[in-house]
């Protein structure tokens, strides 16, 4: 039996769809906080149940009878560790033999600040006697896109990365990825750096934009201070645009760039390119 925790989130539901292309949905449980939203998925036969990560007591149960789990990190990196324990103490009661967990590229020595949550994670699975995979994922291709109208309207892309290399990749290659990885014959217990097969810089994402607007839109590199100003003062919160500047700062030593195209070796094809996926939603 698979489960897939985050059901309903954007990921969880691609992952979702790509195992009903393997497996039948009556060997699959999508588990999601809020069960009421996940009505579409329980007309397709998946059997849905409730699953909140800050409900310890009642995970193990939602767990009975799976084999194969998708674990996808927790969004709330303050409380993070606590409930990632959760899962995977809920995971050993359940006897579940095989993890699949969404961790972020190069954790073992990466700087960003979600980077220590995803390593004392990861030790938790090494420990757990349950059989892993650690899906390294590196950024989302589409997290480019979010103030895209904005660098168009303005015609300028801020950042803090540099000439940085980014090798991100679309939410939909990662969730063939996780799909790939889930229904694996015999699974075991290894490490995937994953990332897109064409690394770009914020240059690249700036002259992507160009050709999908027809207007010229440039990339300016800003401290790390003076981006985080600029956020602020376009009206993103002060903690996350202090965040965000230092995910941006921290990723110009080339950090979220990965050569290995483990992840097109995956999937069985190419990755998506930036320019492709930048035309298609910006047409």
């Amino acid at each position: 039996m698979y489960a897939v925790t985050g059901a309903t989130g954007q990921l969880g539901r691609l992952v979702i769809n790509g195992l009903l292309e393997k497996v039948s949905p009556s060997e699959m449980i999508a588990l999601a906080r809020d069960p009421s939203a996940a009505q579409d998925i329980a007309q397709t036969g998946v059997t849905v149940r409730p699953f909140d990560y800050d409900a310890p007591d009642q995970l193990a149960a939602a767990l009975q009878g799976v084999t194969r789990l998708l674990f996808i990190s927790s969004d709330d990196v303050v409380r993070r560790i606590g409930q990632h324990r959760a899962v995977i103490d809920a995971a050993i009661a359940a006897k579940v033999e095989f993890i699949a967990y969404t961790s972020v590229i190069h954790a073992d020595d990466n700087p960003i600040s979600v980077a220590p949550s995803h390593r004392e994670t990861e030790a938790m699975l090494r420990n757990s006697g349950i059989t892993y995979a650690v899906l390294r994922n590196s950024w989302y291709i589409e997290n480019y896109l979010i103030g895209a109208d904005a660098a168009v309207a303005h015609g300028a892309l801020l950042g803090s990365t540099g000439e940085g290399r980014i090798s991100a990749a679309s939410r939909a290659d990662y969730a063939a990825a996780a799909v790939a990885v889930l229904t694996e014959p015999t699974p075991d217990s290894r490490v995937y750096e994953l990332g897109g097969d064409d690394a770009f810089t914020l240059s690249d994402v700036a002259a992507a934009l160009s050709e999908a607007s027809g207007k010229p839109v440039t990339y300016h590199h800003l401290p790390e201070e003076a981006y985080r100003d600029a956020l602020a003062n376009a009206g993103v919160p002060a903690a996350f645009a202090a965040t965000l500047a230092s995910y941006s700062a921290d990723a110009a030593g080339g950090i979220l760039a990965d050569d290995s195209q483990t992840l097109s070796r995956l999937i069985g094809r190419p990755t998506e390119t930036l320019r492709e996926i930048v035309l298609r939603e910006l047409a």
